[in-house]
């Protein structure tokens, strides 16, 4: 979550007159993450407090999206996964414009991201993975995974101005890793797919005490791999010191999916290249960001560089499937 759009007391008064919400009594920015502007809003009415999450759509969003991540959102919530609920306009719109861009309030999750991950957190994880996977199978509707290995020489592209700042030959080094992990990618039929949320890290799971109490930001949600999601997830949680992988702790994610739903043998042996496939993203992206981020955003920029790190971890690795 970020802020670029400033949003005037008198702009939002006029944005929440399309809502049966109440009035607004507090409203700050939230400065974590680097994708869309998002405030944190509470309001008023009857004398009853609610809060919200008010999200300007931003940068690589594509407006005609919109519908199928809030769609998504909505279909999972009602069918019991813990995340954020759009709200509806008194139009029954999910989205309105707001500042010359698309915006959408969703309802609050209470819970806190954890600092300290542990084993039964990273258990919990995965379970509340292959829940999403099975539930979002009856949200039928398709979107293509933007993120994926057509998109990484592009993105190298845009980032090596700076590239090579950050660190000497990282160019040819990560041009070397795209080349070998596309050849090794699966064919699209050869793995179990669906909706996957494709963002899984720490800061986007909540919990209360040792509870996992909800999974927000699915705006790079997409149709994937199963076993990309739990890739992308072993990269997120599972390096401690960010660098080496815990194999106790991907080993506790991959029993809390299979929990749920079972692994098959050809997604275990894929996991590799697929790691190898999750880190180049978000080294990637993380590096496109760090290059073109306004100086004057109100945005927390990402290191590229741990995700290099965790590149070099998996493609060091011998055997097909080292995670648990």
């Amino acid at each position: 979550m970020a802020v670029y759009t400033d949003v005037s007391p008198e702009a939002l008064a006029s944005f929440l007159s399309l809502y049966d919400v109440g009035r607004p009594t507090s409203f700050c920015g939230i400065a974590e993450g680097v994708e869309n502007s998002n405030y944190l809003l509470r309001t008023e009415r009857d004398g009853q407090a609610a809060d919200y999450i008010l999200t300007l759509y931003e940068r690589r969003m594509d407006p005609a999206e919109l519908p199928w991540f809030l769609g998504l959102m909505h279909h999972l919530a009602r069918a019991g996964l813990r995340c954020p609920e759009p709200v509806a306009g008194a139009d029954g719109a999910l989205f309105h414009m707001l500042n010359g861009r698309q915006a959408a309030l969703t309802t609050f999750l209470t819970g806190l991201s954890t600092r300290e991950v542990d084993a039964a957190q990273c258990e919990a994880v995965g379970a509340a993975m292959a829940r999403l996977h099975l539930m979002g199978a009856s949200y039928a509707s398709v979107r293509a995974n933007t993120l994926g290995p057509a998109a990484w020489a592009p993105l190298l592209q845009a980032g090596s101005n700076g590239a090579d700042k950050l660190e000497p030959g990282l160019v040819e080094e990560v041009s070397a890793a795209i080349a070998d992990v596309t050849a090794q990618w699966p064919r699209t039929d050869s793995l179990p797919r669906g909706q996957i949320h494709a963002d899984l890290f720490p800061d986007n799971v909540f919990f209360v005490g040792k509870t996992l109490s909800g999974i927000i930001d699915f705006y790079f949600a997409c149709t994937d791999f199963f076993a990309y999601d739990l890739a992308i997830a072993i990269n997120a949680w599972c390096f401690p010191d960010e660098a080496t992988l815990d194999p106790r702790l991907s080993a506790a994610m991959l029993d809390g999916y299979c929990s749920v739903r079972p692994l098959e043998g050809a997604e275990r042996d894929a996991l590799r290249p697929l790691c190898q496939g999750a880190a180049i993203r978000f080294l990637l992206t993380r590096l496109y960001d760090w290059v073109h981020t306004p100086e004057d955003a109100l945005v927390t920029r990402k290191d590229p560089l741990p995700y290099l790190a965790r590149l070099r971890c998996h493609r060091a690795f011998s055997e097909p499937c080292p995670y648990g």
